[in-house]
């Protein structure tokens, strides 16, 4: 089956970091299906499901989908360093291996895609980030990351999007 996730998804959950480190965080909302009644995107992607076979390896949304919910607060994080915001995607990058996208945008602009690095199959941490996959962060001027809006596409072409405040990700 292949569906097309258009880049305009109405489903979005605010994350709320507790007001003092003694708070639990509040629930992640879970993952809503990519609607495959929806109209592709002038352009857009579409993909196509994968079979959701468990290994063991953390390789398929069956597996990595419980995390990422669990872990949807810190999907993004945002660093202030040498002059520059950086808005780091690590969180998603260390379980990418079960997602087909991740599409990213900041300040409300364009949602755009964010390539993700290949799964290294044939190792005993698929998940792993290598020198060669790129850095899991992005640079911007320093200050100007308000607003983070994150979509991940698993590969059961479920979708599950959030969207966080400086304020909530800024790392001390």
């Amino acid at each position: 089956m292949a569906v097309s996730v258009p880049s305009d998804r109405s489903v979005t959950s605010t994350i709320s970091r507790p007001a003092t480190p003694s708070e639990p965080a509040s629930p992640a909302a879970p993952a809503s299906p990519a609607s495959p009644d929806a109209p592709a995107a002038a352009g857009g992607p579409v993909y196509t499901a994968e079979p959701q076979i468990p290994t063991g390896k953390f390789t398929t949304a069956t597996e990595v989908k419980p995390i990422l919910t669990a872990t949807k607060s810190s999907w993004v994080a945002v660093r202030e360093y040498d002059g520059r915001d950086l808005v780091y995607v690590t969180q998603i990058m260390a379980w990418r291996c079960g997602l087909v996208a991740l599409r990213f945008s900041v300040n409300g602009e364009e949602t755009a895609d964010w390539q993700l690095p290949p799964c290294h199959e044939d190792t005993a941490a698929p998940n792993a980030l290598t020198p060669d996959d790129g850095l899991p962060y992005r640079s911007y001027p320093l200050g100007s990351v308000e607003q983070v809006n994150v979509l991940v596409v698993y590969d059961d072409l479920t979708a599950d999007e959030a969207t966080f405040q400086r304020n909530q990700v800024l790392m001390p």
